[in-house]
Formats: C-alpha cells, structure tokens, sequence
C-alpha cells in the first residue's frame, strides 16, 4: 500500500507498507519511508523503517510519529519534513488518512444570498459531507449585502458600533468558527468555503490544517503575480499587506468547515465606522492604522473580481479532480430551517454580548 503526504512548503514523504493479520490484529510487516525530505544521520531512516514494522495498523498519527522520533534518535535533525509527516504517510498508505487526489471536488460558485442563510448553508454542506451524502466542495460565496461576519467566541458589544452599522446598512451574523471579525460589501470581498472529510487533515493539528487547506490558493495567488505567503495562525498576506484571513471548524460528524474571506477592495473609512478594532490589536499587527493593514487584490492585481475568481477556480481544477455543482434544494431547504432556529435568532447574534 502507498501513501504520500507533503508539508505546505516543505517536502514530500511517501510511505510504501505491507500488511500482516486481519482485523484489529493486523499489523505492519514492512516499511520503506522515501522522498525528497533531507534526514541527519541518514542511518535514521533504517531505524524509522525498522521500529514501524510491528506497530498496529490501527495506531493514530500521534502514536505513529512518537515511535518515529524515536528511532530516529534525540540527535536526529528532520530538515524539510518531521515525524508526524511520516506518520500521516503511513496511515494514507493504510487508507486511514486521505490526501487532495482521493476525491473529487464539486466546485460551487453559489448566488448571492442574505447573511445568516451563508452561515446556515456551511453548516449544512459541512454536514453533509460528514454523513456521506456529498462528496467534498469547493464553495465561491456571493453576498447580497452589507455584512459583518463575527467570529463563535467574539462579544457584539466589543466588536460592532451599532450606530456605525445602521448608517452604512450592515447586517451582523456570527459564524460557528472563532476568529475575528470581516467586514464585508458585496463586490469587494471573495469569500470561500472548502467543505471536506476528517480525513483529509487527520494527524495534522489546527494550524497545520489552516497552511494545509490554504496551500492552493497561495498557489493561485502565486499565479497572478502575488508572493502570498501564509502567516500563522490563519492569515493570507503579501509583502504589500493582508489579503484574507480564514477560520475553521471541525466537525464530531467527519467533516471539515474551512471558510477564507478575501479583500477585492476596502472602503476602510467605512470598516472603520462599523468595527471597534482596538489600539491592543492594532498594536500587535505593528500598525496604527487599520487602513494600513489591508492591501487588497484590486491593487495588487488591477484584474476585475470575476477573473480572479475565474482564475482560481481554474488553478484549483488544474490541481485536483473536479466536478461543476451547485447547492441542492434539500440543502438551502435545510438552511433555511437552521436560520430560523439558530443563525437568525437573537439568542444566536448575541450569544456573546
């Protein structure tokens, strides 16, 4: 069996294994971990090779890659990878983990829609993809208005200038994922969601799965002539400022909601108005200005919207398999059920205060 596993920015690690046993018995009976990573001493592959040989074919990632820096010394230097990369190899060879070319993406390029029924709608696709009854998605949001998107853990009060918000027509929803808060105008945001199985991130801790979920786009980015670079924990930026930031939320049902919001163009003086954005924040970004902060992709690229988002959904299908598809009636049907009980209340809105 043959797994592979490469770390966003780092390198690859292939991992071809053999089987003993059936069952919860069965067992690994042979091992051979390769590929372009760089290991000191290189006698630490051998060992690596030979102390997973036994290991159950049950064992998680964690307990994997404990034996393997094991074996491979306290001394041992892992340039380019580490051993939770060999680890989460070793389980996609087992068919316990699964990588981008397992599946095939429906890619969505949604209508616009009102702001609690966004966040009722990834919810709903995110579970549907843990109960099995869609593959994984690739999601391009349209907004239908003025909106701020708060993060699960963020307190209205804290967040949102009311005053500021009635004036400039913002709707306020909050999202089931921490973060921060986006403001968002129709036209000037691109807005994404990836809705994909547990076991494509399995072994990989949270911020490994924010450079993990996000490594295509930094490649799209890359093609239209931005050095986009991914800074932790849930930032996308350029040497020219921040471009988007992204929030997640895992599922106990095996799904994954990773959802980026991008700035196309700002009006920063109205952000400014809507949000309450703290000297301490701004302070920590290095920065006085929150209109410093932003750089968005209208003038870093000087292309219209629709093509770069034309240009991603291009650059994601020339990496993956894809399928075109769109929101099924069962699923908006479901939404708009989940805004009335939950993402349109205001036991919900407010349930920071």
């Amino acid at each position: 069996m043959h797994g592979e596993y490469k770390i966003p920015g780092g390198k690859l690690v292939v991992a071809d294994v053999e089987t003993a046993g059936t069952g919860q018995d069965a067992a690994l009976s042979d091992v051979v971990i390769s590929g372009d990573f760089f290991l000191e001493p290189a006698e630490a592959l051998l060992a690596i090779n030979s102390q997973l040989v036994g290991m159950l074919a049950s064992v998680p990632v964690a307990e994997l890659a404990v034996v393997v820096a094991r074996a491979a010394g306290p001394d041992a230097q892992f340039i380019g990878f580490s051993p939770e990369s060999v680890a989460i190899a070793v389980r996609r060879a087992l068919g316990h983990a699964t990588s981008w070319h397992d599946h095939t993406f429906e890619l969505i390029h949604d209508e616009p829609r009102e702001p609690h029924l966004q966040m009722a709608l990834d919810e709903v696709l995110a579970q549907e993809v843990g109960a099995g009854r869609r593959g994984p998605a690739l999601r391009i949001w349209e907004w239908e208005r003025n909106t701020v998107v708060i993060g699960s853990f963020q307190s209205m009060r804290n967040e949102i200038d009311s005053e500021g918000a009635a004036r400039h027509g913002v709707t306020v929803t909050r999202r089931v994922s921490g973060g921060g808060a986006m403001f968002i105008q129709p036209g000037n945001t691109i807005t994404y969601s990836l809705y994909v199985p547990t076991s494509l991130v399995e072994g990989l801790s949270f911020e490994q799965s924010y450079a993990f979920l996000d490594d295509w786009v930094l490649g799209a980015l890359r093609e239209l002539g931005i050095q986009a670079t991914y800074m932790p924990l849930n930032d996308i930026a350029s040497p020219a400022g921040k471009i988007a930031g992204a929030a997640q939320k895992r599922y106990i049902a095996g799904a994954v909601l990773h959802h980026v919001t991008m700035a196309y163009d700002i009006d920063a003086d109205a952000m400014l108005e809507v949000l309450r954005i703290g000297r301490e924040k701004l302070s920590d970004k290095g920065t006085k200005s929150a209109n410093k902060r932003v750089d968005p992709l209208r003038s870093q690229t000087g292309m219209t919207r629709d093509a770069i988002i034309e240009s991603f959904l291009a650059h994601f299908a020339g990496r993956y398999e894809t399928t075109p598809g769109a929101v099924r009636k069962t699923e908006l049907a479901a939404a708009q059920v989940l805004v009335g009980e939950k993402f349109g209340t205001e036991a919900w809105i407010n349930l920071v205060p």
